[in-house]
């Protein structure tokens, strides 16, 4: 019970953190960890160099010493997301004489800061046997624009949060072998926002907020395993399932309410790592890693109670990759420099599926950082990276409810982004 009542309360403070802007591909977050940040992620599943290693690989935490393993990251999110218009027509929703709407405005910049935090522990059982827990943000996005935004009738607000707690055991199956499971409880939240023309006042033209908003919690789980090929080479398998999620709320337009529901299923990934130490003081690491995001091919909102469509909007997602090269090298005993590079294949493909609330495009990681040994105990990891979008545009539909309507939004996207974090490890 103490256990359990401490992974919430840690959960609790994670969530009042936890308002990433989505670094991986769609609105998956990648920074589970701060060391990883400092070769870009590459083979995380197979480095096991701390008590992080329960989310990349749970089997990993049989490379860690005996005893007590803690690590507490803090990642700092930096998105710069701006709007270039291309071509966007206004908002009709009669013919003339009655005026469109204001086309609007560029929308600013959308981006902003966030803080993604993670906690782990690990502790040894015996030689061959380990338990752990990990709590850390595994999904998240915010993106705001302005309320005169040529695109707020697609949407000009959105949140996404969703926190992870994950008992995990693992154990050593013989000298190259290690196995690991965990289970994965979810916490969901979300906030979509958007303009809605008030067609009761026409001819005037006046907008009003229209807000869905709900959460669920719901369960996965994950496995690991470790192969030591040779004493220089490690191999790493992981994978994680996927989640299922009804998420109950309302939407809110003006002074009206409705309950409403929609059902998401969170994607699978899998991923395969090697860690290779090349010579005494110089580790290759590499990875390629897959997710099922096909499984969030639109967001169709329904009526609470009568089940009646309330909105359908179509994501098109389909299943992506992640590939990086990364290394680390043992500079002094107590200082490890690491450099990395990655590629993170967007599931969105084409201007007709990308949206105002996700603009997501394919994106390019270039990232150092370093390790170093405060004591024999402790040590801390520092890392930063630069991401690279690729410049996408949109062409896609406004749809008032489940109704088509004339306007196209058109246009561009220009992102980027800087990551700091920071990790303190402890063991005891």
């Amino acid at each position: 019970m103490q256990l359990k009542r401490l992974a919430m309360n840690v959960a609790a403070a994670t969530a009042a953190l936890a308002t990433g802007n989505a670094m991986a591909a769609g609105f998956a977050l990648q920074n589970q960890n701060g060391a990883g940040t400092g070769y870009a992620y590459a083979g995380s599943a197979a480095v096991a160099e701390d008590a992080s290693t329960i989310y990349f690989n749970p089997a990993g935490m049989l490379y860690l010493s005996e005893g007590h393993h803690v690590s507490g990251a803090l990642t700092v999110l930096h998105r710069s997301l701006e709007f270039s218009d291309k071509g966007t027509n206004a908002l009709r929703v009669a013919a003339p004489p009655v005026p469109a709407y204001p086309l609007g405005t560029d929308g600013g910049d959308a981006g902003g800061n966030s803080l993604v935090p993670a906690a782990y522990w690990a502790m040894s059982v015996n030689k061959d046997l380990r338990l752990g827990l990990g709590i850390s943000p595994t999904f998240g996005n915010a993106t705001e624009w302005d309320d005169t935004f040529i695109g707020r009738y697609q949407g000009n607000y959105s949140e996404i949060k969703a926190i992870n707690i994950n008992p995990s055991i693992a154990f050593r199956v013989n000298d190259m072998v290690s196995l690991g499971f965990g289970v994965n409880y979810v916490k969901f939240e979300a906030d979509l926002r958007g303009m809605q023309p008030v067609t009761a006042l026409l001819p005037r033209t006046v907008d009003v907020e229209s807000k869905l908003s709900g959460d669920d919690s719901g369960w996965g789980w994950n496995a690991g395993a470790m192969f030591q090929l040779t004493p220089a080479t490690r191999v790493g398998l992981t994978y994680r399932s996927t989640i299922d999620l009804d998420v109950n709320g309302k939407v809110e337009a003006g002074p009206g309410s409705t309950p409403a529901k929609v059902s998401i299923e969170l994607p699978d990934t899998a991923s395969l790592a090697i860690s290779h130490q090349a010579t005494d003081k110089l580790q290759i690491l590499a990875d390629y890693t897959w997710t099922g995001w096909s499984s969030i091919p639109r967001l169709k909102v329904q009526h609470g109670t009568a089940g009646v469509t309330l909105t359908d909007e179509y994501l098109g997602f389909k299943d992506s990759y992640r590939v990086g090269l990364g290394m680390q090298y043992q500079y002094t005993d107590a200082l490890r420099l690491r450099a990395g590079v990655a590629y993170d294949q967007s599931p969105v493909r084409n201007a007709a599926d990308r949206t105002v609330r996700l603009p997501d495009s394919d994106r390019t990681w270039l990232a150092v950082g370093f390790n170093y040994k405060l004591s024999k105990q402790t040590s801390v990891d520092a890392g930063y990276a630069h991401l690279f979008f690729d410049k996408e545009k949109i062409d896609r539909r406004t749809v008032l409810g489940t109704n088509q309507t004339a306007q196209f939004v058109r246009g561009s996207f220009d992102t980027s982004v800087n990551i700091f974090s920071v990790q303190l490890n402890h063991a005891f």
